[in-house]
């Protein structure tokens, strides 16, 4: 990216590409937080909405097998355009569907769709900060995702009181075209130079195929494990609280944004522990690891959601594992910008979102059967209490050391 790019239009930049996360975290969400208004009204069953999470799920998982490659073509600047775009027009489409099969195509689209929205942000913070301020950078966009799961369940309901679930879906796609010109005006005349070469000697000048790397599988396996409990949380959460304290509607707000703060708080403290950390000579696989295992035995204790009487033990339980899930996810996006580089970073994210992903439409349907053969949340938060400790085994089994490809590390 060219010098001539002021600190003030570079932080511009970045605070649009955070807001682009809340955005595509919102869209997503307005199914989960209105399932109890829109079920009764078209009639749908548990497996019913756990069959359209996991179409959604599945629809991004394809998604991401190029949303990585279009990215790295297009880079950061049109890719971040191209997406929101195609995602807002998408969520728009729920507000003419009725049937299930319509249904059905407007999430595998939406979810195809927001697959941009993970390698973009990625690739936007990797070539707009250096390497000791990335950390923070990823901390606050897992932030600022939070805070569209905070917003979400608080002005969802009010949107949908006043314009019904429909018109709540295409004020969020209306929302997301202004975000798109916004950006533009903003990017106007930015060239990140981080788009890949093509043309003739494009593809050989890019180096070794990116899934022959054992980092890249190491990042997806990753992914699958730690993404699923997040999947879980985000499309169940809401029943949750409706089948375990009887909670809907606008009662569900409140015990959703403080258990979603919990999340905000755990990228912003871990991407300030991090840069603090490798600011003060701490190698990056000591730094990631550590800060891995802390954010792992944040989520051990959920299952002890489903013993309690009142739903705000529950809550602080939910928010202490959404925390420990946003704190390994900071050093896992960080963990891909230490070792990929810069020209291969919307590939190695796509793939390893596309993998997390199959794992949510897994655990998607999965919670679906479960529910619906009355076993419950046990097994489920049972499975999300070790999903992060077997992530960062498989991360210490397969990556012994992690070197930074900017600024090799020599301690361990």
């Amino acid at each position: 990216m060219g010098s001539s790019l002021s600190s003030r239009r570079r932080w511009l930049i970045f605070a649009l590409a955070l807001t682009a996360g809340v955005l595509n975290l919102v869209d997503r969400q307005i199914i989960s937080v209105l399932k109890p208004t829109i079920a009764a009204d078209l009639g749908w069953s548990d497996d019913d909405y756990g069959t359209l999470a996991a179409w959604f799920q599945g629809g991004a998982a394809v998604g991401f097998l190029i949303a990585g490659w279009i990215v790295d073509r297009l880079g950061a600047k049109w890719a971040n355009a191209a997406g929101v775009a195609a995602w807002s027009i998408m969520a728009m489409t729920h507000g003419w569907a009725h049937s299930f099969a319509q249904f059905v195509l407007c999430r595998t689209g939406l979810g195809a769709t927001e697959a941009m929205g993970t390698p973009s942000t990625v690739k936007t913070i990797a070539v707009l900060f250096p390497p000791a301020s990335r950390s923070l950078g990823f901390g606050l966009s897992n932030a600022m995702n939070s805070l569209g799961a905070i917003l979400a369940p608080l002005a969802i309901p009010f949107v949908a009181l006043v314009w019904g679930w429909r018109g709540a879906f295409i004020a969020a796609g209306v929302v997301g075209i202004g975000w798109v010109l916004a950006w533009l005006l903003a990017s106007r005349g930015v060239d990140f130079g981080d788009r890949v070469s093509v043309g003739s000697g494009g593809a050989r000048r890019d180096g070794r195929p990116f899934l022959l790397e054992r980092n890249t599988w190491t990042i997806a396996v990753g992914k699958v494990l730690s993404d699923a409990t997040w999947w879980l949380m985000l499309f169940w959460m809401p029943d949750y609280f409706h089948r375990q304290f009887g909670l809907s509607g606008t009662d569900l707000g409140p015990p959703l944004a403080l258990a979603y703060c919990g999340s905000m708080a755990g990228s912003l403290l871990s991407g300030y522990a991090a840069n603090t950390m490798l600011a003060r000579g701490i190698s990056a696989n000591r730094t990631r690891k550590t800060l891995m295992l802390a954010s792992a035995l944040c989520v051990v204790p959920v299952p002890l959601a489903l013993h309690v009487d009142a739903y705000w033990p529950a809550v602080a339980l939910l928010a202490l594992a959404l925390a420990g899930h946003q704190g390994f996810s900071t050093n896992l996006f960080g963990l891909i910008a230490d070792v990929t580089p810069r020209n291969r970073v919307g590939r190695v994210t796509g793939f390893g979102a596309f993998c997390g992903n199959m794992g949510g439409a897994a655990i998607s349907k999965v919670s679906g059967l479960v529910l619906a053969a009355g076993l419950g949340y046990g097994p489920l938060f049972g499975f999300a209490a070790c999903s992060y400790l077997l992530a960062l085994g498989w991360i210490q089994l397969t990556m012994r050391r992690i070197v930074s490809v900017d600024e090799p590390q020599t301690a361990a």
